[in-house]
């Protein structure tokens, strides 16, 4: 069981860059959500950029939904996605496997999965 101040024992963070004013990512919510029964070495994380700006910043997001997804070493995909189930399915099913390659990635892609994990810990 997990605990204050205790690291999560996930293997891998998806994080949902959102903003709630868009209508697809509020449609887009309740399957989100739905997906923690079905992968639970994954934690998902739902991030309104504009309630929590101070978290996501420098990153600018432009399309949405935008999913994160990283292991506390490196970052497996960022990128917008279609709002579609199987779509996030796979894409999390490929990105957890133990062979999956990093993305190419940017200082301050790295220092926000980072910041997603550490929030997750707290």
């Amino acid at each position: 069981m997990q605990t204050p101040n205790t690291p999560s024992a996930a293997e891998m963070l998806v994080a949902c860059l959102c903003a709630d004013w868009c209508g697809t990512c509020r449609e887009y919510q309740p399957l989100f959500e739905q997906l923690q029964n079905q992968f639970p070495r994954v934690r998902f994380l739902w991030i309104d950029v504009e309630d929590e700006s101070e978290l996501v910043d420098p990153i600018e997001v432009e399309n949405f939904p935008t999913l994160l997804m990283a292991t506390r070493e490196q970052v497996r995909f960022f990128g917008p996605v279609l709002p579609h189930r199987e779509t996030l399915v796979r894409l999390v099913e490929t990105r957890l496997a133990p062979d999956a390659s990093a993305q190419a990635t940017t200082a301050e892609l790295d220092a926000l999965a980072q910041r997603l994990w550490k929030h997750l810990d707290q």
